[in-house]
């Protein structure tokens, strides 16, 4: 056998024989997303580890990801097919709410409690997306239940772990392309927020300065997320897994009596299932399930979603500024969507860009924390009329 033989016979054997167009189409959008997080700096924390599990599992035949069913025992289901088990399972994404408890000050919401309308407003991405979802029909018949509608419509909240959470409640076949729409509409807000935002608002209002937030106590500090998390469990039992860990964790901040597990859930917690969860979240974008018209629509869907959403949170920021006399700027009403800090930092990046003296980062925290809840309590509403 001659060199040439040998050649021939590596490369019918290798990942290039066996590339097709949809894996090829799916690595080169890894390519892009890891650009923009690279270069762009588009939330690289987020974006990097889900565009290269894209990149990696539609790499061919290098078994990095398989769903248990595909396989015979589950240790043959690649590195990150038994990472994911930690997302079907809801693990990551409770675990995910405790680390964001651990790192989320309250004090903004509890020192300007108007913020819970802005928050709530930006919700309302989630129930057009619902009823879009539900009316969209082919032939007369539709293309979705009621059920994965309503699982696509909390893609509008901008909250990963919570789509996630209630896509595994659901429409669990659907877990995959709402894990990937969720997230990686996250990670692009810089890139989707700014001009719903110049569309929504005037330069003067964009210019507004909001005075500073009074001074919140420990003691309110500590009985918020008792409260809240007696509340909401009370209320709507299902959503007891995500506000449960997402209060302890903040517990565990505000308590000053656990500085070690506060600082594990903020970093090592945190920085691990990020890691899983990215890694996990774009493996399930594989190019021979991925590319078909379903999936497809839920991509638009949850764009569509996440756009409502910010223009929600938006008009409601627009009626309180006018209701106070110019005191509120409404740029924080996009904050509402519950993508904690990302959202915030982009309603205090766009003020600035008007007036760098403008600092509306604190302010925007209110509707930010405001929309994890908001959408925990929708996820709630549609896992009790659905599930």
């Amino acid at each position: 056998m001659n060199f040439l033989s040998i050649l021939t016979a590596l490369l019918a054997e290798s990942g290039f024989a066996a590339l097709n167009w949809q894996s090829a189409v799916m690595i080169a959008i890894s390519f892009v997303l890891m650009y923009l997080a690279i270069v762009k700096k588009f939330e690289p924390l987020l974006l990097l580890p889900i565009a290269f599990g894209i990149f990696l599992s539609n790499l061919p035949l290098a078994g990095t990801f398989s769903y248990f069913y595909e396989v015979e025992h589950w240790y043959e289901a690649g590195i990150i097919g038994v990472m994911y088990m930690g997302v079907k399972s809801s693990f990551f994404p409770c675990m995910m709410f405790l680390a964001v408890g651990a790192m989320t000050d309250f004090g903004p919401l509890i020192a300007n409690p108007i913020s819970l309308l802005m928050g709530a407003g930006a919700q309302f991405g989630i129930y057009i997306a619902f009823m879009v979802a539900n009316a969209i029909t082919i032939g007369g018949e539709h293309i979705f239940t009621p059920q994965q509608a309503a699982a696509i419509g909390i893609i509008g909240g901008a909250d990963g772990p919570t789509a996630i959470y209630t896509a595994n409640q659901l429409a669990p076949e659907l877990v995959a392309p709402i894990a990937v729409a969720a997230y990686s509409y996250m990670a692009l807000i810089p890139m989707i927020q700014p001009p719903l935002m110049r569309l929504m608002t005037t330069d003067k209002e964009r210019k507004i300065k909001m005075k500073q937030l009074r001074k919140v106590s420990k003691t309110e500090k500590v009985i918020f997320p008792i409260v809240v998390a007696t509340i909401c469990a009370l209320l709507l039992p299902d959503t007891a897994p995500l506000i449960g860990m997402l209060m302890l964790g903040n517990l565990f901040r505000e308590s000053g009596v656990v500085d070690r597990l506060s600082d594990v859930a903020q970093n090592a917690l945190c920085n691990i299932c990020t890691i899983f969860l990215g890694l996990s979240v774009g493996a399930t974008a594989k190019g021979d399930i991925f590319l078909k018209p379903q999936t497809l629509a839920i991509i638009a869907l949850g764009l569509f979603a996440f756009c409502f959403g910010t223009l929600g949170g938006l008009m409601i920021g627009k009626i309180l500024c006018l209701i106070t006399h110019g005191k509120i700027n409404p740029l924080i009403g996009s904050a509402g969507v519950s993508a904690v800090p990302m959202a915030a930092r982009v309603a205090q990046n766009e003020g600035a860009k008007y007036d760098r003296t403008n600092f509306l980062l604190m302010h925007a925290m209110g509707p930010n924390v405001a929309g994890v809840i908001g959408s925990a309590v929708a996820a709630g509403f549609f896992l009790i009329f659905f599930g």
